[in-house]
């Protein structure tokens, strides 16, 4: 449920979702493939909500709201080119992508990539994220409170995550803001 709404835009990151599922595998409480399968599962469910809403919204959406976030026709012709282009693979690393993964579903939806394709890229590639995720929290296990190293490599990550989060966003409004207004249709 959690990697559902994770997958429905909602910020729930998996990445602390799949590993305490993978943590409760190593106490003997699940089953790890079972875990991964149901957690790319979930990523299919919540997936299906914001695609749904991309599709039904689309440039209208855009026309009425994105001047909000940045974002005007012009960017979903952009997004429409590419996911005619390459959806398929987009959909399948973006699923295996921090943050990017959590909306995906959107511009696939807004750019009408084919649903029964959209949905089987999303399980292979969110099935490697989750397993990955979950086998990470399996590994630790017990280890999580009595290894000092470990938890500090895991703060560390967690900052380069934020780095790079925050890199992206100020990238993607320097160079928004930077640019003339383009009017929308």
């Amino acid at each position: 449920m959690l990697m559902a709404l994770e997958s429905a835009c909602i910020p729930l990151p998996s990445e602390v979702i799949m590993p305490f599922a993978g943590y409760l595998v190593s106490t003997g409480h699940f089953n790890l493939m079972l875990v991964a399968s149901v957690g790319a599962i979930g990523c299919n469910l919540g997936s299906e909500i914001a695609y749904a809403v991309g599709r039904r919204g689309g440039r209208p959406l855009i026309r009425r709201w994105g001047r909000y976030v940045l974002l005007d026709e012009h960017d979903l012709d952009l997004a429409e080119r590419f996911f005619s282009r390459l959806g398929g693979p987009a959909v399948l690393v973006a699923r295996m992508l921090p943050v990017v993964r959590t909306f995906i579903a959107l511009p696939a939806g807004m750019a009408g990539m084919p649903r029964l394709r959209f949905h089987l890229y999303t399980f292979i590639g969110s099935w490697p994220w989750c397993f990955g995720l979950a086998y990470v929290g399996y590994a630790l296990g017990e280890r999580w409170n009595s290894d000092p190293t470990l938890r500090d490599w895991m703060h560390r990550f967690d900052m380069l995550v934020i780095v790079v989060i925050v890199a992206a966003v100020a990238w993607f409004l320097w160079r928004r803001l930077r640019s003339p207004a383009k009017p929308n249709r």
